[in-house]
């Protein structure tokens, strides 16, 4: 896929250093660490890995959304504003910017007894000022814009009314009801069948072709070739790997990376034989082991990856080859090929 990023314009949102840790009486256990990231308009940034990696962390981080024993570090700029010492552990750092978040399961996101139509208009009243009646119209022109059937009859429904899809939708209609620039969505795919998780990508798609910045969340790689431009790979908290998607899928440098793709089935090469398990599990959080955390689980690691943790370096040229593209890795025996 050819990257919609504006390479002449600033970044949207900078990450840097961003840490997320919880307490549990005389214990810290660390969630997120060095998480960051550099995020365009226009742009899809895929983050992907196991469940527990640390990936819906780092959302609701940055919307000010975790749990009251968490403690959050790092510093963020915004269009050039620096928001370091702007998170209060209530309070994110994108609250009160043009920012939305889609939620994962839309199932159960939405209010059961408010109709949908209202759901959408709440926050143009609350934020934009705008008097219900104007704002219940508008809702429908959103509903109808995100591609919901009968958007009219649609807005007055309850919740339990409509199919997961269409619920989905209207997740996505209420997200950009404040006309946001930057769209947090955490695995807004998960819970729609194969269908309907096509129809939702191809709107996320229509909107990042008309300029908006996405971070997506999930676990399904397919979902990440089919929208991202850049994927961010995490294990254990951390990012081992970031690539453009194109490289990540041709030449995947990080052994766990690799192994992520040699579990999905892909319907680009002749299929050989079964897809091949990651062995293990990943790290207790309590208890990281020193050193490289997919140690454990990786064929490829030695004595040093045990005892010395690989920092996520720049690869954009190995030995004698061309460059590559802007392949950060974390590891110490990474994959070469180009």
């Amino acid at each position: 896929m050819t990257p919609t990023r504006d390479f002449s314009a600033e970044p949207l949102l900078g990450i840097r250093n961003l840490s997320v840790a919880f307490e549990t009486g005389d214990t810290s256990i660390a969630a997120v660490r060095d998480f960051s990231l550099q995020i365009f308009p226009g742009e899809c940034i895929g983050v992907v890995g196991e469940s527990g990696a640390g990936k819906t962390q780092v959302l609701m981080a940055l919307m000010g959304l975790q749990a009251d024993n968490a403690l959050v570090g790092g510093e963020l700029c915004y269009r050039g504003e620096s928001l370091a010492g702007k998170h209060d552990g209530r309070h994110g750092y994108l609250r009160g910017r043009r920012t939305a978040m889609i939620f994962q399961d839309p199932m159960t996101s939405l209010t059961p007894h408010m109709r949908v139509g209202d759901q959408v208009a709440e926050g143009l009243v609350i934020r934009s000022a705008m008097g219900w009646r104007a704002a219940r119209a508008h809702a429908v022109e959103l509903l109808d814009r995100v591609k919901l059937p009968d958007a009219a009859r649609r807005a007055r429904q309850y919740p339990h009314e409509l199919s997961g899809g269409m619920r989905q939708r209207v997740m996505i209609a209420i997200a950009l009801a404040c006309q946001p620039e930057l769209l947090l969505a955490d695995e807004p795919t998960t819970a729609l069948d194969v269908t309907i998780q096509a129809q939702i990508l191809a709107l996320l798609l229509e909107l990042k072709r008309d300029g908006l910045a996405i971070v997506l969340v999930t676990h399904d790689l397919g979902v990440v070739a089919g929208i991202a431009d850049r994927v961010l790979v995490m294990y254990a908290g951390r990012v081992v790997e970031q690539a453009p998607v194109g490289q990540l899928f041709r030449a995947p440098a990080h052994p766990y990376s690799r192994a992520l793709l040699d579990s999905m089935p892909r319907v680009d090469k002749a299929r050989t034989g079964r897809l091949k398990a990651i062995d293990g599990q990943p790290p207790d959080p309590r208890r990281t082991p020193a050193g490289c955390a997919f140690a454990p689980r990786c064929a490829a690691a030695t004595s040093h990856c045990t005892v010395d943790a690989p920092a996520l370096l720049r690869r954009t040229e190995i030995a004698s080859q061309a460059p590559i593209g802007d392949v950060r890795v974390a590891c110490h025996h990474p994959f070469i090929s180009a």
